[in-house]
């Protein structure tokens, strides 16, 4: 590995002093300039001519980039690809987004300022800067104030160490130090691959080992609760956490569902004028006859019609749909039925909408012109 001059350090006792040799020794351009000071000294940037730091600029842009992309990402989950509406405002309600568009601007601007800083600023991962080995590192890290003439890897002209320890010499620095630095190897080597990899397994295991063993010895710690332990409500059984008993609640009281709204009629009599909106339809039918072997074939079917039917054996009587008292009944009070229920059938308003309950009468009509009363394929 050979070695090349990089550096030439001059030592000053005072910031003053610091300030006044920067100018002279800029004017002779033997290389590159850098101060290190304790402490930061007011427009010693400019003095020696460095740029403004561009993290503010990478910040400012990486930031409104990242406030785009979730206003984007928001508004393509929200308003194109699932659309919800919530509360009743459109779904491009950038009002909503401004959170999230926060917290990922927040994200895009600290990586940027801490990754940009590291790795595009500072060079990392290289740790090799010579003034960290020099004599002088402990003098600056004190009370004293150091400017180095750095050689410009860039430039073709050789870097002459003799005149920069000169004219640092004539610009009043107490000591002069010469540092010298060792040519760069590659970074990602397989060696460094390897190392790398092996770091990183190492930690997974020695990780997933601790944390194994301790949840074998504790395995319930507050504030976690294992998943075996948590309360949880059991549908169809009672249960102490409400004051009522139940495990399942009950709709608030003066709700309903959406489609599912109340006929407003007091007495199946007053349903009489009622009259049946859909078209008989073979689609129409095919609804009724899906939703009456779901709700209503299994006590007004073929099995009911049997001595021993189903429901004969529980005792129940169900209504006959091919007497004459309910082919004479107009659609609207077998409507008032199917939604408020008669006798021992319970109410199916929570479990049909208005156009199946429709649907359903249609086909309950097709069953009593059917000629044979047990024969359930029926057509127009």
């Amino acid at each position: 590995m050979s070695e090349r001059t990089n550096m030439v350090v001059g030592l000053f006792d005072s910031a003053d002093a610091l300030m006044s040799a920067i100018g002279g020794v800029k004017d002779k351009k033997l290389g590159n300039l850098e101060a290190y000071t304790p402490y930061p000294i007011h427009g010693i940037d400019d003095e020696l001519g460095l740029r403004r730091s561009p993290v503010g600029a990478m910040v400012m842009v990486m930031g409104l980039l990242g406030a785009l992309t979730a206003l984007g990402f928001e508004y393509w989950i929200s308003a194109v690809d699932y659309p919800i509406v919530t509360g009743g405002k459109a779904p491009w309600s950038w009002e909503a987004f401004v959170p999230i568009m926060f917290e990922v601007t927040v994200l895009f601007a600290t990586f940027t300022s801490g990754l940009g800083m590291l790795f595009l600023l500072n060079k990392l991962p290289f740790f090799g800067h010579p003034i960290l080995k020099s004599k002088a590192i402990a003098d600056i890290t004190r009370d004293k104030f150091a400017l180095a003439i750095e050689s410009d890897e860039k430039s073709a002209q050789r870097f002459d160490f003799d005149a920069a320890q000169a004219a640092l010499k004539a610009a009043g620095a107490l000591t002069v130090e010469v540092l010298r630095l060792p040519e760069k190897e590659p970074v990602f080597t397989s060696v460094f691959l390897l190392r790398t990899l092996g770091g990183i397994s190492i930690s997974c295991l020695v990780a997933g080992f601790l944390m194994y063993w301790t949840i074998k010895l504790f395995p319930v710690l507050p504030p976690m609760s294992h998943m075996l332990d948590q309360p949880r409500l059991i549908p169809q059984q009672s249960s102490k956490f409400f004051r009522d008993g139940l495990g399942m609640r009950l709709p608030v009281t003066g709700t309903v569902a959406r489609g599912y709204l109340p006929l407003g009629l007091a007495t199946q009599d007053e349903a009489v004028s009622l009259v049946n909106p859909l078209p008989r339809t073979d689609q129409v039918l095919a609804v009724g006859k899906q939703k009456f072997t779901e709700r209503c074939a299994v006590c007004h079917g073929s099995l009911a019609t049997g001595v021993g039917s189903l429901t004969a054996a529980y005792g129940a009587k169900p209504a006959n749909l091919q007497s004459q008292q309910i082919r004479d009944y107009p659609d609207g009070k077998i409507y008032w039925v199917i939604v408020n229920g008669k006798n021992a059938m319970p109410s199916h308003a929570a479990d049909l909408n208005v156009d199946q309950r429709w649907a359903v009468v249609h086909y309950v009509r097709a069953l009593q012109r059917a000629q044979n009363a047990h024969d359930d394929d029926v057509h127009l």
